[in-house]
């Protein structure tokens, strides 16, 4: 079935059946976006990131139906007006649920730079000739620096 096949059925779902299967994957990613920061603000990373692809196929299906609800808004408005009401309310926990995610995440990612910093610095230290210069003091040579650590900003 074609991108344009695939819209059309969409297009031409009955009203309540369409804001159904949108207010269905609304909740699915709803709660898998809360499954993912309990774990996250528990500390479980790896857990976290198992959630991802189930995150992103339902993120893409709820993006799919809520253009096609923002397409037929006019025919929806007048045949459902009460799912459409439900819709902009599951919408807004999506919003707030998202926001609440996106803050556990940043927080994680700063802990975890945090961490890698520190851990760099003691390596780096540790790995520093003790060995005194000309003027009495402990040399510092920055190619003794830790190696090998790198801080991934991609998250």
């Amino acid at each position: 079935m074609t991108a344009a096949a695939r819209l059309a059925a969409l297009d031409s779902l009955p009203a309540d059946e369409l804001c159904q299967m949108a207010e269905i994957a609304l909740a699915a990613l709803v709660n898998v976006m809360n499954q993912e920061t309990t774990l996250l603000r528990a500390g479980h990373m790896r857990q976290a990131s198992v959630l991802t692809p189930e995150k992103a196929r339902l993120a893409q299906d709820y993006v799919g139906f809520a253009r096609s609800v923002q397409r037929q808004g006019t025919r929806l408005a007048s045949q459902a007006p009460e799912a459409i009401a439900r819709l902009r309310q599951g919408h807004e926990r999506l919003a707030t649920q998202m926001a609440e995610n996106l803050r556990v995440l940043a927080t994680a990612r700063m802990v975890t730079e945090d961490l890698l910093t520190d851990v760099a610095k003691v390596v780096g230290q540790q790995s520093r000739a003790k060995a005194y210069g000309r003027a009495g003091t402990i040399a510092v040579d920055p190619s003794s620096s830790a190696r090998g650590i790198a801080v991934n900003r991609a998250l």
